[in-house]
């Protein structure tokens, strides 16, 4: 009796991932309290948080590194525990860390990548050659990956992530430490890679690159969902409408938060004061003289606002 070579038939769901109330304790401590996550085809989530939100852990149990204590997860309409096999061939993982090779070349390492994979890559030679061509590496394809800059190292991660075709692919900081131009050239491919019609769930710390990329923002606090949206809807959620930027210290303005149980984040000697409209237009009457900024809020004032509200 022998075995097909051909994948199975992509099974059609609205969300290629979909977890639905993970739960996770380590050490004895509740590090994900339930969390749901989704992201259909053709859509980036981005997943944030401050350190110790929870963020690595939900990643691991989505694609297979650690069981949850509780809850679903379903990748392109597989259940990762009752059909494991399914689930994990329709996914694909692009680590922080660079996990090569060092024994083969940028082919090379393509190849033995491509050989675990059961069912078989159909063409995988020719699968090889085109996401060489694709990430820019067929330049490199005889090199030793550690003779690659930091921004070719990361393409051959991701090529490597999304050689067996998954459906949804999880990108962990994957523009971490790279140059300005190189981290452009990762973004282009992730929006590739959405073009396909891949679920891509992406974790960072640039805030930029989460606005860009991003169709949703899922936010984690403390283990559990913070807000989730569109980025201008999340701001708006945690942080508010707007930011009033003006020097730390002002007297008037510290008695004036102060009843009303307000606290600003301190940035290089200035204050950054979060206010929705109706908080904003109070300012603005009550301090017609003081010279400040008014600016729409950015995701690094939803890190700053986390920061202010997480318990010690």
């Amino acid at each position: 009796m022998t075995t097909t070579d051909t994948p199975s038939t992509p099974v059609a769901v609205a969300n290629l991932l979909d977890a639905r109330g993970l739960v996770k304790s380590l050490g004895g401590k509740r590090v994900v309290d339930g969390v749901d996550l989704s992201c259909g085809p053709g859509e980036v989530l981005g997943l944030l948080g401050p350190n110790g939100a929870g963020k690595t852990t939900s990643l691991r149990m989505c694609y297979g590194f650690l069981r949850p204590d509780a809850g679903t997860i379903r990748i392109a309409g597989h259940d990762l525990v009752t059909e494991a096999d399914a689930a994990r061939r329709c996914l694909g993982v692009c680590t922080q860390d660079d996990t090569f090779d060092a024994d083969f070349s940028v082919r090379g390492n393509l190849e033995q990548a491509g050989r675990y994979y059961r069912p078989r890559i159909p063409d995988l030679g020719r699968r090889i050659d085109e996401l060489l061509d694709r990430f820019g590496l067929a330049p490199f394809a005889d090199q030793m990956p550690e003779t690659l800059s930091g921004g070719y190292k990361r393409r051959l991660m991701i090529a490597r992530a999304v050689l067996h075709r998954p459906r949804v692919v999880f990108l962990d900081e994957p523009t971490t430490g790279l140059d300005p131009q190189a981290r452009m050239a990762v973004w282009e491919l992730v929006a590739g890679l959405r073009a396909d019609g891949m679920a891509v769930v992406l974790t960072t710390h640039y805030m930029d690159e989460a606005e860009r990329l991003s169709d949703t923002l899922l936010v984690l606090q403390s283990g559990s969902v913070r807000a989730k949206g569109p980025a201008t809807q999340v701001l708006g959620d945690v942080v508010g409408e707007h930011i009033v930027v003006l020097p730390a210290g002002e007297a008037r303005v510290a008695a004036w938060l102060a009843a009303r149980g307000a606290t600003p984040s301190t940035v290089l000697g200035t204050w950054h004061l979060p206010l929705d409209a109706a908080g904003l237009a109070a300012f603005v009457a009550a301090f017609p003289d003081l010279r400040y900024e008014v600016r729409a809020p950015t995701l690094d004032d939803l890190f700053m606002a986390l920061a202010e509200e997480r318990t010690p």
